[in-house]
């Protein structure tokens, strides 16, 4: 590995594994990868051979190419192989029963808490209850002081970026900044704050000290 001499390459090596003891402490089962190599392997060790796997919609997965490399060595269920958007709501009912579930956040605050907005919920509800297993992979772009800040930083940063995805017509769509809309197509319809890992190491969070997604 070359050296790490950033600014934020090194903040992110003195303040990552800190987080990590505090997502320890709340009973996360959480490792720090300073590059996005070493991620993507800690990713995949995570992942026993006969799991299904599944995911919500993650630019961080993305950048990482796991979903990829996933698809050559377990069954997936893919809502992208969705002919309809009936069945799309289908797979990602099946999605809530997979093995191991893939995710980012949308930030961790300094003591170990996940905060998440989302959409359609099916993201949330898997980090909440169903898979056996859930992997939340993260910059530490996303990583925040407090827990207010993360929700702070989820709704005026993550959610406004992530809905230019989308031909949407919601406010932050024309002009850049959260409304506190009520739009039929808001993309911050649940917003959850995950305070403990409950069971105990069934949500693996690994640190990437790298910038990833929004």
């Amino acid at each position: 590995m070359s050296e790490r001499t950033t600014p934020f390459e090194k903040q992110a090596d003195k303040l990552g594994p800190r987080v990590v003891e505090a997502l320890k402490r709340r009973h996360f089962e959480a490792f720090y990868c300073p590059t996005k190599e070493e991620a993507t392997q800690k990713v995949l060790s995570l992942i026993p051979a006969d799991d299904v796997v599944a995911w919500g919609g993650s630019l961080t997965l993305a950048q990482l190419g796991i979903i990829e490399k996933v698809k050559e060595t377990n069954k997936v269920i893919d809502r992208a192989d969705a002919a309809t958007p009936e069945e799309g709501r289908e797979l990602m009912r099946k999605a809530l029963l997979c093995d191991t579930y893939l995710m980012s956040s949308n930030a961790i605050s300094e003591d170990g808490q996940l905060y998440n907005i989302d959409g359609n919920g099916n993201r949330v509800a898997a980090l909440i209850f169903g898979p056996k297993s859930v992997i939340v992979v993260a910059g530490m772009n996303k990583v925040t002081k407090t827990i207010a800040d993360a929700q702070t930083r989820s709704r005026t940063i993550a959610a406004p970026l992530n809905a230019q995805r989308f031909p949407i017509e919601n406010p932050c769509n024309y002009t850049g900044t959260c409304a506190d809309c009520l739009s039929k197509t808001s993309i911050c319809a649940s917003m959850v704050r995950t305070r403990i890992c409950r069971p105990e190491g069934k949500i693996k969070v690994i640190l990437v000290g790298e910038t990833l997604g929004f």
